[in-house]
């Protein structure tokens, strides 16, 4: 990704340090009564991000939130929910605990935002970073590290 010019220098756009690349980002976690890998997916506009997709191994996971939009199945398996009203934001607080092991997961890369115990509230933005951050995904989000390209790839069922 080309370094973005800001104020203070270059940088380059990212989410909570991890990169944006072709424009996505997911925010994934261990859903809490069907115990299965799933994603919220998030487009990047400027500074804010629209959720535009659920993604997960489990298609009742996208019965679970009760939300219009259009069902698909991705190459690879993954069943997708594309949103009929995506939800746009500058900002997005979470409550996050070890239980959900919500994560961030942006250019290939993954970054936990959960504690070791207890929970934390963690605030998810977009800004220019010098430097960007995470490791390489492991299980049980490996299988979940392209959810962004969910937006280009999925087809219908």
């Amino acid at each position: 990704m080309a370094a973005l010019g800001s104020g203070g220098g270059a940088g380059r756009l990212t989410v909570n340090g991890l990169p944006v690349v072709a424009g996505s980002f997911a925010i994934a976690y261990v859903h809490s009564v069907y115990k299965a890998p799933s994603a919220e997916v998030f487009t990047v506009e400027g500074r804010r991000f629209t959720m535009r997709a659920v993604v997960s191994a489990n298609d009742s996971v996208l019965d679970y939130y009760a939300l219009d939009g259009t069902r698909a199945r991705t190459p690879e398996g993954l069943w997708v929910l594309r949103l009929a009203a995506p939800a746009t934001y500058d900002g997005l607080s979470l409550l996050t605990t070890s239980i959900g092991r919500r994560t961030l997961l942006a250019g290939g890369r993954c970054l936990p935002l959960y504690p070791a115990s207890g929970a934390a509230q963690v605030r998810v933005a977009v800004r220019l970073t010098p430097d960007v951050r995470g490791r390489p995904c492991r299980p049980p989000y490996d299988g979940l590290r392209a959810a962004g390209q969910v937006l280009t790839t999925s087809r219908s069922s």
